[in-house]
């Protein structure tokens, strides 16, 4: 007869079985606070400051700050489950703790999922549309599908290579961004431009509406933070570096938006930015500094290039830890020998962010993904709450209780203001997530009740 393990051994047993995976832990702090930085500063800041501008005015600064904080709230929650529990999986592993019904673990997962190729799709269609056209003349969708195609490669070459281009592509986001900070340095340092825009609000409203509803602009920008969660398992020292890295670039990228904010009105009007469909072009041109057009394009192209690589990163090893605790199938859970990537995930997610760009535009991929998140943030907010008294016998980030309070109200305001052709997408998608559930769960259930008699 086995001896019974005490307590201290249970423990040690079970952070165990937390730290053993196949996948490659070769992701470093300061990797990980360039992926997070380079998934934020994604495609989202190059083209929405023109809308945020017809949103609040000229104080487009605000609105962005406001949206910061909307989303440091959420990541405190993060931060806490994620050195709670560092696996593959992210919100749907902590819904599956929390709250112990197979069905909600499954649908957060697939809403986490959903918004991810979704945004995938987006961008892959973002990148082949006006951008890439001013360089060589090719179909938007064709040319979406074949940078899909390029983008799982690098993804299933192995997650070092992948995060050594998006350093490189981050580098070069964050260039472009601080580079409108310093032509509007240029055009004030000779008098020109008009600095007492930044505090001026639309007038057809108040200025906290008007705030409001560009903060929900904003929120976008900023949104990607949550797609680290996924790549937990694969971070070296989790538990310490993931909360630094995390809030460190959030604030990192607060701080560029808001200097960003600041300078584009200084240089150029509201009025313009809103009419603008690239509205940092509009500075470079008022700017008058002999930077050609195409340089933006060329900018924009690898902001929105970094943004698709990271998401597919975080589709594919939310789709192998989903299939890794059963609720996917098996398949998605295989991983290539050498390379320890998930391979068959890999493949998975990128055929349906391909069907995907046959299905809409840009900006209705863009408002789906928004509000499938804020069904994840929820349940990431309450799950926090109700882990509380689940102790893993290891030190980890724990955030104040407010914060998370605070975080479900922000979702609550943030998706009571979608549109009712969003939500009814939104809801499409989640009807497919439940008949996925259905016929797992009627698969494995016909799998068990037929055993017996298969042995027999």
């Amino acid at each position: 007869m086995r001896p019974r393990r005490t307590h201290d051994e249970a423990v040690d047993a079970t952070h165990d079985r937390q730290e053993t995976t196949p996948l490659a832990r070769a992701i470093s702090g300061k990797m990980l606070f360039v992926f997070i930085l380079g998934d934020v500063l994604g495609a989202g800041i190059y083209a929405l400051v023109g809308e945020i501008a017809g949103e609040v005015g000229g104080a487009v600064w605000v609105p962005l700050v406001v949206a910061l904080v909307m989303a440091m709230l959420t990541a405190a929650s993060y931060a806490e489950l994620v050195t709670k529990y560092p696996r593959a999986g992210g919100a749907a592993v902590f819904a599956q703790r929390a709250y112990k019904l197979p069905i909600v673990s499954f649908m957060v997962g697939f809403c986490m999922l959903a918004a991810g190729v979704t945004s995938a799709a987006g961008l892959a269609l973002a990148f082949s549309g006006d951008y890439l056209q001013v360089f060589v003349g090719v179909p938007t969708v064709p040319a979406a599908l074949a940078f899909l195609v390029i983008v799982a490669l690098l993804n299933a070459r192995g997650i070092t290579e992948s995060l050594r281009a998006n350093l490189v592509m981050t580098v070069v986001e964050v260039s472009g961004l601080v580079l409108i900070i310093a032509l509007a340095g240029l055009v004030l340092g000779r008098g020109d431009g008009d600095p007492s825009r930044v505090l001026e609000f639309d007038g057809t409203t108040t200025p906290a509406l008007a705030v409001l509803g560009a903060a929900l602009l904003a929120f976008y920008s900023f949104v990607g933070f949550e797609t680290s969660a996924n790549i937990a398992e694969e971070v070296k020292d989790v538990r310490r570096v993931y909360p630094r890295a995390l809030f460190g670039a959030l604030a990192a990228a607060g701080a560029v938006y808001a200097l960003v904010g600041l300078a584009v009105t200084t240089v150029v009007p509201p009025e313009t930015l809103a009419e603008s469909s690239g509205p940092l072009l509009e500075v470079v041109d008022a700017a008058d500094a002999g930077i050609p057009a195409w340089f933006f394009s060329l900018i924009a192209l690898v902001a929105v290039a970094n943004g698709a690589l990271l998401t597919m990163i975080m589709a594919s090893r939310l789709t192998f830890g989903m299939a890794r605790d059963g609720l996917l199938p098996s398949v998605l859970a295989k991983v290539l020998p050498r390379r320890r990537t998930p391979w068959t995930a890999i493949i998975a997610t990128t055929v349906v962010a391909m069907g995907l760009c046959l299905t809409g535009s840009v900006a209705a991929l863009a408002e789906t993904v928004v509000l499938l998140l804020l069904f994840v943030f929820v349940s990431t907010n309450v799950a926090v709450l109700v882990l509380r008294r689940d102790d893993t016998g290891e030190d980890h980030f724990r955030a104040p209780t407010i914060l998370p309070i605070l975080a479900l109200v922000t979702c609550v305001v943030l998706a009571t203001q979608q549109s009712a052709e969003t939500w009814l997408r939104a809801a499409l998608l989640l009807a497919v997530g439940v008949l996925l559930y259905v016929v797992r769960r009627f698969t494995t259930d016909s799998t068990t009740k037929n055993a017996p008699a298969e042995r027999g």
